[in-house]
């Protein structure tokens, strides 16, 4: 390591030196760097989780523009649209098609007594043009009481759901009502719910009688395929009431959800301060190294600022400690954080994925906290005086 540095520095690795001079002390640094790279971590695995189930959310549908009520923040909040609306939209060039979308919570008891939470859709079966990608075979749900449950649920047995069919279907037990599962999807749980299922909307509307066809949580558009989304959201701006809805295209409807989750909800918020604190340990626990090191070793840097080397030469010796710092620490910390990012999933069904892009973020993150802490450290040699230090 030692030869390597040596050719890759141009120099002598005296940082290196004096960091392996004292194993035990090294060893705790890159056990603090790893734990605060553990930290950052699993808040942006988090996170990111917290996204890509909102976005997961979405893909459930297919369409070109979304209309909800004014104070639908996010995909399953705000007041109800009344379908009205979905009439006069389709008096609008470019508009070709239109369908309402029911959302609701429904609960499914099972033998044991315990319950899975769904976030239940109801969609027109007939629609299929509408229905996302996610969604395989809807048609099925035209009969009455049927259901397509989410075998990536919380608690459920994905091999035994698997082999469900409208053939061999399961009879279970939901807001009072026995509900067929003729088939299945594959979404995984979210922050709110355990998962996703989808009925038809005349079956969800019997699961919640107080709820009226005449109001859906969203009215979604499908578009010509030479229609401009902009020129088409404008128009049916003149003649809906703009005060009352927001009519946004479905990529903006879900960029605006992520948006508000992640930066103006608590959950969002505690997981981004949890990364900063991350990141301020990070930086102290590494000050705290570089600190006692520079002070550990101030007369020897005296003897090379009376030999004429420049405070320039001091400063590259310890950013020299604190990359290899970073990169010593960062490695297990990643190792474990992708152990526990496994971990997670299977425990909570969660889509907390390491990436490529993820790991490269922290990896710099990294480095500059490093960096940072070594500026910090390096102000004792900054008015150091050679003849004071002897």
């Amino acid at each position: 390591m030692t030869a390597f540095l040596s050719r890759l520095l141009g120099r002598l690795p005296i940082g290196w030196l004096q960091l392996t001079h004292n194993p035990a002390r090294l060893s705790a640094a890159v056990a603090g760097v790893a734990f605060a790279n553990i930290l950052v971590f699993v808040q942006l695995g988090i996170m990111g989780a917290l996204g890509e189930s909102i976005r997961m959310s979405y893909q459930t549908i297919d369409a070109d523009i979304i209309i909800s009520a004014s104070d639908a923040n996010t995909f399953f909040e705000g007041s109800n649209v009344p379908r009205q609306w979905l009439y006069r939209s389709l008096s609008v060039p470019g508009v070709e098609e239109a369908m309402p979308i029911y959302l609701g919570a429904i609960a499914w008891t099972q033998p044991d007594g315990s319950e899975i939470i769904f976030q239940a859709f109801g969609v027109d079966p007939n629609r299929p043009q509408f229905i996302g990608e996610g969604i395989a075979d809807p048609s099925g749900l035209v009969q009455a009481d049927t259901v397509l449950v989410d075998r990536s649920a919380r608690g459920l047995d994905p091999e035994k759901l698997a082999m469900v069919t409208a053939d061999e279907p399961i009879m279970i037990e939901a807001m009072n009502r026995q509900l067929s599962v003729i088939g299945t999807v594959s979404f995984g749980g979210g922050f709110s719910s355990d998962g996703y299922a989808v009925v038809s909307d005349q079956t969800f509307l019997r699961m919640f009688p107080g709820r009226s066809a005449g109001a859906a949580d969203h009215i979604l558009l499908k578009l010509a395929n030479d229609s401009d989304p902009d020129q088409v959201i404008a128009a049916l701006k003149k003649i809906l009431p703009s005060d009352g809805l927001r009519i946004r295209t479905l990529e903006t409807a879900m960029d605006e959800d992520v948006d508000y989750q992640t930066t103006e909800r608590p959950t969002g918020l505690i997981f981004g301060f949890g990364t900063v604190i991350g990141i301020m340990v990070g930086i102290v626990i590494v000050y705290q190294v570089l600190s006692t090191d520079v002070a550990a070793h101030l007369r020897e840097y005296a003897t090379f600022k009376a030999m004429g080397y420049s405070q320039r030469f001091l400063l590259g010796v310890i950013f020299e400690e604190a990359v290899i710092l970073a990169v010593f620490g960062f490695i297990p910390g990643l190792i474990a954080s992708t152990l526990l990012y496994k971990f997670l999933k299977i425990a909570t069904s969660l889509p907390v994925n390491m990436t490529f892009s993820l790991a490269l973020m922290v990896f710099f993150g990294t480095l500059i906290s490093c960096a940072l802490s070594g500026a910090i450290a390096t102000r004792k040699l900054n008015s150091a005086d050679p003849a004071d230090l002897f």
